[in-house]
């Protein structure tokens, strides 16, 4: 059973007060409601619920990458700007083209109902794609050159499981779906991709 995004979070912070202090310590202080309110007035959408909690715990992580494999987690100012990135590169360049199935496992590089929760730095984003379809709430991987991919590992089913899965890598010293958790410097959190 995935954990709640809180028990999550809660295990996540346990292990980087113990092993990586430095990337604890980048976490931001939660959202103001109030600014998760205006990104979702500027999306079209409300947040999805999952996501409005964990940014009620951290506002992102600042330039510290904590999702595997090298995934920071935005600011709620920096989803809807990235979202309206997204939207100006769709319309100018994707506008009219047919929609693929939903149920792929591949999709176009960006859709309106998808919602960026983290970045790469490198102008990547994860997704949580809010498509009205059976896989709603499913983290994908919305590359700005090949597209976007939904992996087949529970872990990118949605959010809660990927921070659920996230906080397993880090208690156990284990990999998750090739990734796994090492510490540089005795402070910062990185992932080994095996």
């Amino acid at each position: 059973m995935t954990s709640s995004v809180a028990q999550s979070w809660s295990r996540i912070e346990r292990w980087l007060v113990q092993h990586a202090p430095g990337t604890f310590a980048a976490l931001e202080p939660p959202a103001e409601a109030s600014a998760i309110a205006a990104a979702g007035e500027v999306i079209g959408q409300s947040l999805p619920e999952p996501l409005v909690e964990s940014l009620l715990r951290h506002n992102g992580t600042g330039d510290d990458d904590l999702l595997p494999p090298f995934w920071r987690l935005l600011s709620v100012q920096n989803i809807a700007s990235d979202w309206q990135l997204g939207m100006r590169i769709y319309r100018d360049v994707f506008d009219g083209i047919e929609e693929d199935d939903p149920d792929e496992d591949f999709g176009p590089w960006w859709h309106s109902h998808w919602i960026p929760f983290a970045s790469d730095g490198g102008g990547d984003s994860l997704i949580i794609d809010q498509r009205p379809h059976r896989c709603r709430g499913r983290v994908g991987e919305a590359d700005h050159e090949q597209g976007t991919r939904f992996g087949s590992h529970p872990m990118w089913s949605s959010l809660p499981a990927l921070l659920d899965a996230t906080a397993t890598a880090l208690e156990t010293g284990m990999a998750v779906d090739g990734y796994l958790p090492v510490v540089a410097d005795e402070t910062e959190l990185g992932w080994e991709i095996l």
